[in-house]
């Protein structure tokens, strides 16, 4: 519940941001054309289930992605479905109206996609990895988010990716 209050924060912030900034369409509703909205998000499912397939790859090939998967799968393990669900959709929401929608607009790709990486940022060094991972997804997110003109694309595909993972993680001890 804790987690699902700091998302909703995140994204009320976003939008009272936005709205302060004199921007009160943060997903780009009205910028886009009927068929770019309805092929956003296919193309977000797309990219997410590619890297959602490379993260796999990782996983089986390196040992420092295996060991963080479980160092997540520690404290992942005991959610639920549901729990897991309402994770991905908060926080894929929350991060993209924040990170894309309204800090693309108002400091840039590259900087966005930094922030990005060090909400991800963990003390250990041996999340660093996970970190730089956080920055290129952020990098192709904020890209995404340029390129296709909303949230749809952003939304869908960060949602994939922790739907996916954060399911596999949670459910899945790995040999080291």
């Amino acid at each position: 519940m804790l987690v699902l209050c700091a998302y909703g924060a995140l994204a009320a912030l976003a939008v009272a941001l936005g709205w302060a900034r004199g921007d009160d369409d943060l997903y780009h509703f009205a910028a886009s054309t009927p068929r770019r909205l309805a092929l956003s998000p296919l193309i977000g499912l797309s990219v997410g289930v590619a890297l959602v397939l490379l993260t796999r790859w990782m996983v089986r090939r390196f040992s420092w992605a295996r060991l963080l998967h479980n160092e997540f799968h520690a404290v992942l393990h005991e959610l639920s479905a549901r729990d897991i669900w309402l994770l991905a959709l908060s926080s894929s929401i929350a991060e993209e109206f924040f990170f894309r929608g309204l800090l693309v607009a108002w400091i840039g790709i590259l900087p966005s996609s930094l922030l990005f990486a060090v909400l991800h940022l963990r003390p250990e060094r041996r999340f660093l990895p996970w970190t730089a991972m956080s920055f290129g997804v952020g990098l192709l997110l904020a890209l995404m988010f340029v390129g296709l003109g909303d949230l749809g694309g952003p939304i869908v595909c960060h949602f994939t990716i922790n739907l996916i993972n954060l399911s596999f993680i949670a459910k899945t001890e790995l040999p080291a």
